[in-house]
């Protein structure tokens, strides 16, 4: 009896054929063993075959090239563009001297300290008077990473200038990151925080209705201006009487140490820590970075990690930085010179100055001429080879061209002689709210 016949027939034949089931069950077991080890071959040859099919599929659609085909005159579209950019310092882009000093830096991962980047923190940490650096991707990381290092447990307070960028333009991370209130103080002198705004603001006590102050955070330059260096020491003098720390935004320092001609060290020794941007005046693409001493480096590298994770191949970041040293930090006085143009051009026009050129920024108001950020935004993007601008605020850079200093002031100009020309009626005055910010944002036509 076939074993298959076996299987087919009934209990009844099964037991009269009982001879047989011992040949049946042999077989059977043969049969599943064979047909397993068959269909195994054709699973894994298929699988294989489908394999194969799938990853270069895949392959296909993951691969990419960025590179347009026009990319030298696209490029050089861009420089042109940034050229005219008034909007912020931090569009300044890598020229290619800056690439190719970038190409020789070392390759390691800054994890496991990589070499040009640990040379670049080391070298910022000397020139700002402070035992160690650690490389960031931004400033805004710096800030919110030298906080935290600094306040141990909630609840505290962290005093700032009411403008300051750790206070409006680091999506509140200072309540975020460090569960830590901001007082945000209105400098009674209008221009910068003095040690009595300080001591009219700052908290120390045991009552368990406040957050008592722990850090106080200076940002110098503030909107292009700078706090005179005898009143910062006098506030350091006094927070550190009190055991606490301080804090510099130093972000755009540079043009203090450009402007005033005072050693970077003098400039940060009143500071426990100082963040300081190598993307914005410097022109470098990525990167600021964060000294204070070894102890407080220690803890900001743990910090950077578990905010973002640690920094990889930085050393071509890191030569950026060095070369932006060495090569663009020599530029700043005349980009200050040009800023101070733009400052008596507007003057002369008959624009009200609301911030003056101490170093890169100026901010005025139009209005006094019957004309708008808007109209003047409107009238530089209609120029053959346009302008780009904010609202109140005018950033100069290391790439911003004469003559894109000379085409502002000319439509400005203009407008002011086609509103007198109408008879203009002055328009309402324009601000941020019931407290007036010299920063006046122009919305963009695409925003609105």
């Amino acid at each position: 009896m076939h074993w298959m016949d076996f299987f087919l027939s009934g209990p009844s034949d099964r037991h009269r054929d009982s001879r047989h089931r011992e040949s049946f069950l042999m077989s059977f077991r043969f049969a599943l063993s064979f047909r397993s080890v068959i269909s195994h071959r054709v699973f894994t040859t298929s699988s294989r075959t489908v394999m194969s099919t799938s990853f270069s599929s895949i392959a296909d659609q993951i691969k990419l090239d960025i590179i347009s085909k026009t990319h030298a005159l696209d490029n050089a579209s861009k420089r042109k563009e940034i050229s005219r950019t008034f909007i912020s310092d931090t569009v300044t882009v890598p020229t290619e001297e800056m690439y190719s000093y970038a190409t020789l830096a070392t390759l390691g991962d800054d994890v496991y300290f990589e070499p040009s980047t640990a040379a670049l923190e080391a070298h910022i940490a000397q020139i700002t008077g402070k035992e160690a650096g650690l490389f960031l991707s931004s400033g805004s990381a710096s800030n919110q990473i030298a906080l935290r290092t600094h306040l141990k447990q909630p609840p505290y307070s962290v005093i700032c200038d009411h403008r300051a960028h750790i206070h409006k333009y680091e999506a509140g991370g200072t309540a975020f990151h460090s569960g830590a209130t901001v007082l945000a103080v209105i400098p009674s002198n209008k221009h910068h925080l003095t040690l009595q705004d300080v001591k009219d603001n700052i908290i120390i006590s045991n009552d368990t209705h406040f957050a008592p102050t722990e850090v106080v955070a200076l940002e110098n330059t503030l909107n292009g201006t700078i706090i005179p260096q005898e009143e910062v020491i006098e506030i350091s003098d006094y927070i550190h009487s009190l055991g606490l720390k301080m804090h510099l935004d130093g972000a755009r320092i540079w043009h203090v140490a450009a402007e005033t001609s005072t050693p970077l060290k003098e400039l940060c020794d009143p500071f426990d820590s100082v963040s300081l941007c190598f993307s914005k005046g410097l022109g470098a693409p990525v990167g600021s970075c964060l000294v204070g001493t070894k102890e407080f480096i220690a803890k900001a590298r743990w910090f950077r990690k578990l905010f973002g994770g640690g920094m990889r191949q930085t050393g071509i970041l890191a030569a950026c930085a060095a070369y932006s040293l060495t090569n663009n930090f020599p530029q700043l006085p005349r980009v200050h010179t040009l800023a101070r143009k733009l400052e008596a051009g507007l003057e002369e026009i008959g624009a009200k100055i609301l911030s003056r050129a101490e170093t890169c920024m100026i901010f005025y108001d139009p209005s006094p001429l019957g004309v708008t950020y808007d109209e003047i935004g409107d009238r530089g993007s209609a120029l053959p080879e346009p302008l780009f601008l904010g609202g109140s605020r005018l950033v100069v850079h290391i790439q911003t061209s004469d003559a894109a200093v000379e085409d502002f002031l000319g439509i400005v100009r203009q407008l002011a002689a086609e509103k007198r020309a109408a008879g203009f009626v002055k328009p309402q005055e324009q601000a941020n709210g019931e407290i007036k910010d010299v920063y006046v944002r122009r919305v963009s036509k695409a925003a609105k």
